[in-house]
């Protein structure tokens, strides 16, 4: 069930950035214990990543030992080609981070025009995702030039406690027909559910193995619209027990 059973009102027209992006990309997994969130992690990399190869995503941590952890864990993932930015990361090897990331996307732009199961020329490295992990100090600063990256998955790690935050994640590193998924421990509930009010989002809970990762038609977005609220406004997905179908 999402957190707000009652759909969103329009942004308003102050607020160009909400409105750039569609309620039904934001979702949220719970997890019962800290120490479970890890392993969650790591499934949804799997699910994702291992099923859509040459997926671009951005993985954004509060804290830089949070930031380490992620990095420590992930990195003995096979299908994924990981990169991180800190605060004291030298400005060329930043540079270096966020122009591979782009080329990632360009990538994935180009393949996943090709009709699904279809092989492609690339090669092995090319068809691993490109992730790239970051704190909120250090996310693109479009303000000094920087330009945004277009993630296709924005995992919010650790939840902003600010709607400010939270949007500035999305401005800077997600793509157009992006997917935020949130996850969220125990008490936490609360906060998202604030984020969700104050911004006129709709962050329903994430379906197991539900095609969230493959690239909606806008045909495809309307239909899993209509099937987010039956008449007891409960939130139904179409769940896929086959993982090929991401």
């Amino acid at each position: 069930m999402a957190i707000d059973t009652v759909e969103s009102p329009s942004p308003s027209p102050s607020s160009p950035s909400i409105s750039h992006f569609s309620p039904q990309r934001h979702f949220y997994v719970a997890v019962d214990r800290h120490h479970y969130k890890m392993v969650t992690l790591l499934e949804l990399l799997g699910m994702a990543a291992g099923s859509r190869p040459g997926l671009p995503m951005v993985v954004i941590c509060s804290s830089r030992d949070e930031l380490d952890a992620v990095c420590s864990a992930v990195s003995s993932l096979s299908f994924i080609s990981l990169a991180s930015l800190y605060s004291d990361l030298a400005e060329a090897e930043r540079a270096s981070v966020l122009e591979k990331f782009r080329q990632a996307t360009v990538r994935w732009n180009h393949n996943a025009t090709a009709e699904a199961g279809e092989d492609t020329d690339s090669g092995k490295d090319e068809r691993k995702s490109y992730m790239i992990v970051v704190t909120d100090a250090c996310l693109p600063l479009l303000s000094s030039g920087e330009s945004p990256i277009a993630a296709h998955v924005l995992i919010n790690y650790e939840l902003p406690t600010k709607k400010e935050t939270y949007m500035r994640r999305m401005t800077t590193c997600l793509a157009t027909d992006g997917i935020v998924i949130n996850m969220v421990v125990g008490g936490e509930v609360v906060t998202l559910k604030s984020i969700e009010d104050s911004s006129n989002l709709l962050i329903a809970e994430m379906p197991i193995n539900v095609s969230l990762f493959t690239r909606y038609s806008e045909e495809t977005l309307n239909f899993l619209t209509s099937q987010m609220t039956s008449q007891n406004n409960t939130y139904i997905f179409p769940v896929m027990v086959d993982s090929t179908c991401l």
